[in-house]
């Protein structure tokens, strides 16, 4: 499995997913919107520790500059 983020990439999922999990904790977002957010959200952070996300790989796009 070959890398294909870059740092700011990563950065920029793990923001994002942080975020949806304290609007969630929070008690802002609740329901099925929630529960699509959250996964969003994993799927985010779990993209941005591994840095290989399964779509830019069937895009061919390659955010990572370390080649």
């Amino acid at each position: 499995m070959e890398k294909n983020m870059g740092a700011t990439d990563k950065l920029i999922r793990s923001i994002i997913g942080i975020i949806i999990a304290i609007l969630y904790y929070a008690g802002i977002i609740n329901g099925w919107l929630a529960i699509v957010l959250l996964a969003f959200a994993i799927i985010f952070l779990l993209t941005s520790f591994v840095s290989f996300c399964p779509l830019y790989k069937l895009l061919g796009i390659n955010t990572n500059k370390k080649l």
